[in-house]
């Protein structure tokens, strides 16, 4: 691999952590701490998510695309009991099931490598590499972190600061 390349995968992973663990998993954090345990779980109709929901469907997404996947973890996923789940964890186990699960993606993710970004891999029936894996557990985090901040605003009348 040449220097450029070598820049190229660096400046990739390096943008993956920084959106991923640095920013998004920190605003869900703050998120769960302003809410209360009926806040955590609330979800105004059937067709809608609660942040607890939330928080167990992107701890099951991310340990199949993420560890299991790249990092090579084997993880059996029943996704929805991710979204029937009511009250099933307390506030303390979600922070708790995120910080660890940040910590170990942030390992799995520095030591990926330029192969290993461009393998193909099998998930939820389709053939992704890893760099379309990165980019789509970015991107689909990113998407649940601004709905659980909305229902946050939301209930708690408050801004999150986060800028």
């Amino acid at each position: 691999m040449n220097n450029n390349e070598t820049q190229l995968q660096n400046a990739f992973i390096d943008n993956i952590v920084r959106y991923l663990i640095d920013e998004n998993f920190p605003r869900v954090i703050k998120c769960l701490e302003m809410l209360n345990e009926e806040e955590i779980w609330y979800h105004p109709n059937s067709q809608s998510n609660s942040v607890g929901n939330l928080v167990l469907h992107l701890n099951g997404n991310l340990n199949q695309w993420i560890l299991d996947s790249i990092g090579g973890k084997p993880f059996l996923r029943n996704r929805q009991l991710e979204f029937d789940a009511e009250k099933t964890h307390s506030k303390e186990e979600l922070i708790l099931m995120l910080t660890n699960l940040s910590e170990e993606l942030r390992s799995c993710i520095q030591s990926v490598t330029n192969d290993k970004l461009l393998d193909i891999l099998p998930l939820q029936n389709q053939q992704e590499t890893g760099v379309s894996v990165l980019i789509h557990i970015t991107e689909h985090f990113s998407f649940h972190t601004g709905q659980i901040v909305f229902i946050t605003k939301w209930l708690k009348e408050h801004q999150t600061n986060f800028y």
